[in-house]
């Protein structure tokens, strides 16, 4: 490991500790729930949902039947406000990776050291994706050990999908705040950009479902390869997957040429 990477790590860890323990917190909570779900099918199953507004069903994903294991992992879980969390955290790691140091004048001093540019960029989003798979990891792990114990039936192998896709969600929005930090140096501009994307990406998907003005928009909605594979139900979405993986890449690409081409006032 190289020393920027691992000196990037130390420089995340607070962030990354207070993460992990607050989203694994929320997912041993919420999963833990389920089991006075499914205790009553009268309040909480198909009949009683259908009396919800169209579009509040449509913002949880259906809401189909959340007395089922896989549902009430997609719909409580999965659908919303696990991502939003990965996003959140992928956003903070995204921001101190460029534009928050560099706001702060700490970034000056980093960039006279003999590295290049483009491998500065690089290695500070290596060390954002040590630390977003370091807390995927825990969190896959408190969820896998909670579902076990809560008796929700969903394979260990979906349940890797499912987090996978919040893991690749999460880097393709760390990837875009890192791209408008270096760019422009403002860490309020990134993340205004990227949470726009995200709030405004996950309406398009799932109101869009009734309101075909915006449908189309999904192609460029992160969101949508997140969720259109259906990883609880169906597995690993390897198109969908790639998809997420490839925009992070360029956007990735986008960011090292960006800060490479900028005066940051060295």
């Amino acid at each position: 490991m190289s020393p920027l990477i691992a000196q990037s790590l130390r420089d995340y860890r607070r962030t990354l500790i207070g993460w992990t323990i607050g989203i694994s917190a929320f997912l041993s909570l919420y999963v833990s729930i389920y089991t006075s779900i499914s205790a009553n099918p009268e309040v909480y199953g198909p009949a009683a949902l259908a009396k919800f507004p169209g579009a509040l069903k449509d913002l949880m994903g259906g809401m189909a039947d959340i007395t089922s294991g896989p549902g009430y992992l997609q719909s409580v879980v999965y659908q919303l406000f696990i991502p939003m969390l990965f996003i959140a955290c992928a956003c903070t790691l995204g921001n101190r990776a460029i534009a928050a140091p560099e706001e702060s004048g700490v970034l000056e001093l980093t960039v006279t050291l003999p590295i290049p540019r483009t491998s500065l960029v690089l290695q500070r989003f290596a060390a954002a994706v040590l630390g977003l798979l370091a807390v995927a990891a825990v969190s896959f792990l408190v969820t896998w050990a909670a579902a076990a114990n809560a008796g929700i039936g969903v394979p260990a192998d979906r349940l890797l999908a499912g987090h996978t896709g919040v893991f690749l969600l999460g880097l393709f929005f760390c990837a875009l705040t890192l791209t408008v930090g270096a760019a422009t140096g403002r860490r309020a501009l990134a993340s205004g950009v990227a949470g726009v994307w995200a709030v405004g990406g996950y309406a398009v998907v799932t109101l869009g479902q009734s309101v075909p003005a915006i449908a189309w928009l999904k192609w460029i909605v992160p969101y949508y390869y997140y969720l259109d594979g259906r990883p609880l139900y169906r597995g690993f979405p390897v198109g969908d997957y790639l998809v997420l993986a490839g925009a992070t890449a360029v956007l990735l690409l986008t960011a090292a040429l960006a800060f490479d081409r900028r005066d940051v006032g060295v």
